[in-house]
């Protein structure tokens, strides 16, 4: 085999107080191709991926050159980095005759992130929970819509974790705790009006908002009169996620979807901002023929 491609979704990471664990998968995809051959780009975020590879599979090294396409924003939240990083651990694993496990290099993606919850659902499509190297993953039904919001500016995750403190309160953390599990729970039993009011958090969020993102409880506010569930920062921002279920609203998913973005993209005051509306993916990154 001398060229692969992989077509690796987009991830909506946190959901608001599940930092660092939940994560669900979306159908908004990059392409990664691996080719065995003339050494390409030096980019240090595939130099790094290349030598985690490499270190733990023992096997024989190979010069390989890569290239990325796709309709992901780049530090928005959307998990782009995995889509690199996962992309070149499945291509240079395929060419090396499969030596890793699909959960192996899932593990070795999240180390190269700092945390798994973007690369759990990259890999494995759907809603997951994951901690450490284990990951619980639930299906995710195709009536949930998720409406982004996506303004014309980037948040490193670097940047974005500075503006955290150290400490938090009991009564916080306590708080944040519950919302997780409540999301867990509607997200694993597929009873999405349990979302409702769960997406609240003290982790991360209303410390993003004062320092990042000055209208992201505006923009889940106008989400949330105009019909979503409710609405979280993407990941560490600076995309805003709105959900909807079709399945329990009267009317036309779609016009009440794009009637929702609408409204996320008036209370914004963001006139470069754009809209994606999507759904869940359920296969994770998949090889392309």
């Amino acid at each position: 085999m001398k060229e692969v491609t992989i077509r690796i979704p987009a991830t909506t990471a946190n959901l608001g107080p599940g930092y660092d664990c939940l994560g669900v998968a979306l159908q908004i995809y990059n392409f990664v191709t691996v080719s065995r051959g003339d050494v390409g780009s030096t980019d240090p975020m595939a130099m790094a991926a290349a030598e985690k590879f490499f270190g733990a599979s023992d096997g024989e090294r190979f010069p390989f050159s890569w290239t990325i396409r796709g309709e992901v924003p780049r530090s928005r939240g959307l998990g782009s980095s995995v889509t690199v990083r996962l992309g070149l651990l499945l291509g240079l694993n395929a060419l090396a005759g499969d030596p890793l496990s699909r959960e192996r290099l899932f593990a070795l993606c999240a180390e190269l992130e700092g945390h798994p919850d973007n690369a759990a659902p990259a890999t494995f499509g759907g809603f997951t929970v994951a901690g450490g190297e284990e990951v619980i993953r639930f299906p995710v039904a195709g009536s949930l819509r998720f409406i982004l919001l996506v303004p014309d500016f980037e948040v490193s995750t670097p940047a974005a974790r500075a503006v955290l403190p150290a400490t938090l309160g009991h009564g916080a953390a306590a708080e944040s705790s519950s919302n997780a599990c409540r999301i867990t729970a509607a997200m694993a039993s597929q009873k999405y009006h349990l979302l409702r009011g769960s997406f609240g958090d003290q982790l991360h969020q209303p410390f993003r908002e004062k320092e990042l993102i000055p209208f992201l409880s505006r923009v889940i506010s106008a989400a949330e009169d105009a019909g979503a569930i409710g609405g979280f920062l993407s990941g560490s921002g600076s995309t805003i996620c709105a959900v909807f279920d079709e399945a329990s609203a009267g009317g036309d998913g779609e016009k009440i979807s794009e009637a929702i973005g609408l409204a996320m993209l008036g209370a914004s005051g963001q006139d470069r901002a754009r809209l994606i509306l999507t759904r869940a993916d359920e296969w994770g990154a998949k090889f392309c023929e």
